[in-house]
C-alpha cells in the first residue's frame, strides 16, 4: 500500500467569541488570578484522518484558534480493516503513517503551544477489533508526543464530548458538527467530521477544567 504524505489542512474561519463559564481549580488557579487565557487543543485520533482544534478561552469567552486534520492516503475497506494486522504490507504502512503523523504532531503542538491537550479515548467496536488495535497505535503516538513535549493531558470519553457540547451522549456527527458551529459562531459546517469532533473535544476540555 502506497502512504500518501501527511497534508495538514487548517480551518481558516475564526470565530465569534462565545460565552461559556470556567471552571476554577487548583492546577489553574496561577493562570485565573493573572487574567491569562487558557489555550486548548483537541485531538480525534485516527490512522487515516485525525482531527484538531484548539481554542482560546479568555473572560468568559471561547475563540477559535486554529482547526484542521492530518490526512492520510485512501480509506481501507471493511475487508482490508479486518484483516489489517495480518498483513505485511499493511504493518509496514501503518509504521509509515505513524511515523509521520507524530512528525506533523509535533510541529503543531510546537507551533500552537496548548496550556492543556485534550485527547478523545478510544472507541472500539466489538466487530472490528483490528480497527482498536490501529487506532491504539495512533492514540498512543499522540499521548507519547505531548508528554515528552511536558503538556498537561486529559482524556475524554466519547459519550462525555457529545453530550458536553449537544447534550445528548449518543449524538451523531451531524449534530455535533452542528453544535460545534452554533456554539463558535462559525459560518459554515466544520469540515470534515473529524476537525469538528476535535473542536468538540477541546470545548469539553475547556468546560471540564477544574
Amino acid at each position: 500500500m502506497t502512504v500518501s504524505p501527511v497534508q495538514v489542512v487548517p480551518f481558516g474561519t475564526r470565530a465569534k467569541p462565545a460565552t461559556i463559564p470556567i471552571p476554577r481549580d487548583r492546577a489553574d488557579a496561577h493562570r485565573i488570578a493573572s487574567n491569562a487565557p487558557l489555550r486548548v487543543l483537541g485531538i480525534d485520533p485516527g490512522l487515516r484522518i485525525t482531527g484538531y482544534g484548539c481554542i482560546e478561552v479568555h473572560g468568559g469567552a471561547t475563540t477559535l484558534i486554529e482547526a484542521g486534520v492530518f490526512r492520510f492516503g485512501r480509506a481501507l475497506t471493511r475487508g482490508e480493516r479486518d484483516d489489517a494486522e495480518s498483513r505485511a504490507g499493511d504493518v509496514h504502512a501503518v509504521s509509515s503513517r505513524l511515523v509521520e503523523l507524530d512528525r506533523d504532531f509535533r510541529v503543531v503542538l510546537d507551533r500552537l503551544r496548548p496550556d492543556l491537550v485534550a485527547v478523545e479515548a478510544l472507541f472500539a467496536h466489538y466487530k472490528h477489533p483490528a480497527t482498536a488495535i490501529v487506532m491504539g497505535h495512533a492514540r498512543g503516538v499522540l499521548l507519547l508526543a505531548i508528554r515528552q513535549m511536558g503538556m498537561q493531558l486529559m482524556e475524554l470519553k466519547p459519550t462525555m464530548v457529545k453530550k458536553s457540547i449537544s447534550g445528548n451522549g449518543l449524538a451523531k456527527k451531524p449534530q455535533v458538527q452542528a453544535a460545534v458551529k452554533s456554539f463558535l459562531g462559525l459560518d459554515v459546517l466544520p469540515e470534515p467530521s473529524d476537525m469538528a469532533d476535535a473542536l468538540a473535544v477541546a470545548i469539553c476540555a475547556s468546560r471540564r477544567t477544574g
